[in-house]
């Protein structure tokens, strides 16, 4: 669980997660994949990643994201929106991956964690 910064409550990471996807899906984002990592990594419990279709899309769905996030309390970290290129936001057990297509592609996030589960039951 992860302490709400206002009242006096808790949130839960699949709380966190739904209010992302939510954002995402509201800002027409494409191709959202959400990867668990819990027991594959200390870093986050999930990874979510989604593309945009020009600089301005994957901006906007970043800064609406974490708009979202602190309207439940939370106060993320966001980094890479001044290109847009790439937005990482950190959302606490959450890392959101925001993407150009193109981007999203060359990194190809979704393969290199496939290939660590492969590894790892190998």
């Amino acid at each position: 669980m992860v302490e709400k910064l206002t009242e006096d409550k808790k949130i839960t990471t699949e709380e966190i997660l739904e209010v992302v996807k939510l954002s995402l899906e509201e800002d027409k984002g494409e191709n959202i994949v959400v990867i668990d990592l819990e027991g594959k990594t200390s870093i986050a419990n999930y990874m979510v990643i989604v593309t945009g279709n020009s600089n301005r899309h994957v901006a906007t769905m970043a800064e609406h994201a974490v708009t979202n996030l602190k309207k439940k309390g939370l106060i993320s970290k966001m980094e890479g929106q001044e290109k847009a290129d790439w937005v990482l936001i950190d959302a606490y057990d959450v890392i959101v991956h925001v993407f150009r297509e193109e981007v999203r592609e060359f990194y190809n996030l979704e393969k290199m964690w496939s290939a660590f589960e492969e590894i790892r039951q190998g």
